[in-house]
């Protein structure tokens, strides 16, 4: 089993490393992580700080943060984008788009409630966040 997944922005100006196994893959359905990836929901992969490193093109890397939840980086030559701190819970989340090699394995749906996009996927549905990270844990049906 390969434990380092590398990946790159849109023009390949920045190069991003995970070393190991996310803690956690699902998808995100709220409004924030649609409007910034441009798409319906956006595909997760939560690491440890310590697990990912930007390994080439660090001065290309600029940040955005709405809140203090989500800190998004993206390369400022193209606009691609490459992952998001979340300082409040000690995780960094590499974009699954980011790193194509990681067999992405979905456990769960997060702010489900907001979405537009409804998946019957077998996973479950979270309202909003697990408990653990500050959520209700409530889930909600497919």
């Amino acid at each position: 089993m390969n434990d380092t997944h590398s990946g790159a922005c849109f023009c390949g100006a920045v190069e991003v490393r995970a070393t190991g196994q996310p803690v956690a893959m699902g998808y995100c359905h709220c409004r924030s992580c649609r409007s910034w990836s441009g798409g319906p929901v956006n595909a997760f992969t939560l690491w440890t700080p310590e697990a990912v490193e930007v390994v080439k093109g660090a001065e290309n890397v600029a940040t955005y943060n709405k809140t203090e939840m989500s800190h998004r980086k993206f390369c400022r030559l193209c606009g691609g984008h490459l992952m998001a701190a979340h300082p409040p819970l000690n995780m960094v989340d590499v974009f699954a788009a980011t790193i194509p090699g990681l067999a992405f394995t979905p456990g769960v749906h997060v702010n489900y409630a907001e979405t537009v996009l409804p998946m019957r996927d077998g996973l479950p549905k979270l309202k909003d966040f697990p408990a653990e990270f500050g959520g209700s844990g409530e889930t909600v049906p497919e």
